[in-house]
């Protein structure tokens, strides 16, 4: 199977499929990792008219389907985070439903969830003080617990825009922590993910955040599950890792390093909750199965060749990873489109998404290479005059 792809120079080259996927595990693997995914939104592209100016409507049944996909697959569901377009194309009205429909489907089928809660009903310009903040962690903490559910504490664009010093963070978590029923996972979510996140914890100095966050894990360990760290640089969560109280778990949300912050090394590992989960679900399940019996080395041979995909799906500007998510979810036969809540599969241009075809099938995660072909010919037709 053969296919013409563009290039970053303007040229076009053919790509011979390897179109081998990796196997799907007949049952529901056991992993010796907690593995959350961070699951993306797939929109009714019909019912939503304006996608620049309007809320998207959801195709509930395949957003659904989807977590049944990765649940089959061994995986925990990290619902409603910025996987899911919080805060870009996603809004709070949408989350909200997103999390109550969700959390009653997981009851039926079995799955475990957890929501992410933040503060995105408030716009960063129209808070004006740390109450104004907490009053809107409040209102999604009560969507969430009032339905029974897990919480993962996400970072705030609002928090950011009005705290002044570290402590306004410490404090407001603090008082977050105190009231939840469960021990929840705190987010952090570096500035190449949300550059209004610059300065998260008080501080531009990284070392210096890491203080903060330490101290504030330090302080109320026993209302925390775990803290997923998102910086692209594996030194920093290596530092937090080694800092953290007994009981509380590191999720890696290092999607440039992942595989070997999972495995670990003499002074530990990671868990993870991580977005790349969403689209290469099959290898990474295969993966974490081998190192659930000891078997790192076909873990690593099984997870190496997704970081090359996930490289390029997280690239700068980073917090178009998205597209790179949905792609790959039509491609593979998960949505009948190509469509993103707020338009935004139109953030990266069509040589990325040819780049993502061609290592998606390097790594075997096309799970049907003909389908994944044919379509990806009708996506280079429609947006690049590409037909061959």
């Amino acid at each position: 199977m053969k296919i013409l792809l563009p290039q970053a120079d303007g040229s076009l080259a053919t790509h011979v499929m390897k179109a081998a996927p990796v196997a799907v595990p007949a049952q529901r693997p056991p992993f010796n990792r907690i593995a959350y995914a961070a699951a993306h939104v797939v929109i009714d592209p019909v019912a939503t008219a304006d996608p620049w100016d309007a809320e998207a409507a959801i195709d509930w049944e395949a957003t659904l389907a989807f977590r049944d996909h990765l649940h089959g697959l061994g995986f925990r569901i990290a619902e409603a985070m910025d996987t899911a377009q919080r805060g870009m194309g996603l809004g709070w009205p949408t989350a909200r439903e997103l999390i109550r429909r969700s959390l009653r489907h997981a009851r039926s089928s079995g799955a475990e969830l957890a929501c992410g809660v933040g503060t995105d009903q408030l716009a960063p310009a129209a808070a004006r003080t740390i109450g104004d903040v907490e009053r809107a962690y409040h209102e999604q903490l009560d969507v969430v617990e009032g339905e029974g559910g897990r919480v993962i504490l996400m970072c705030s664009r609002a928090l950011a825009a009005v705290a002044r010093s570290a402590s306004d963070y410490t404090e407001l978590y603090g008082r977050l922590l105190r009231r939840v029923k469960q021990p929840v996972i705190l987010h952090w979510l570096g500035e190449m993910f949300d550059p209004a996140l610059a300065g998260y914890w008080g501080s531009g100095d990284i070392a210096q955040a890491l203080d903060t966050v330490a101290d504030l894990i330090a302080r109320h360990a026993d209302k925390i599950d775990g803290i997923k760290v998102s910086l692209l640089d594996a030194r920093w969560e290596l530092a937090l890792r080694r800092r953290l109280p007994p009981g509380v778990r590191m999720y890696t949300g290092d999607d440039f390093n992942y595989a070997e912050l999972i495995e670990g090394d003499a002074t530990g590992f990671s868990h993870a909750l991580l977005g790349i989960f969403d689209p290469i679900a099959p290898a990474a399940s295969a993966a974490l199965s081998a190192l659930a019996v000891g078997d790192a080395a076909r873990f690593r041979a099984l997870l190496d060749p997704t970081v090359a995909l996930s490289r390029e799906i997280f690239r700068a500007p980073t917090r178009h990873y998205k597209v790179g998510v949905v792609l790959l979810a039509w491609l593979n036969g998960h949505q009948r489109h190509f469509s993103m809540a707020g338009g935004v599969q139109s953030a990266r241009g069509i040589v990325h998404c040819a780049r993502v075809f061609e290592l998606a099938d390097a790594c075997g995660v096309l799970r049907d290479p003909a389908l994944a072909c044919h379509r990806m010919r009708q996506l280079l037709a429609v947006g690049a005059g590409i037909e061959a």
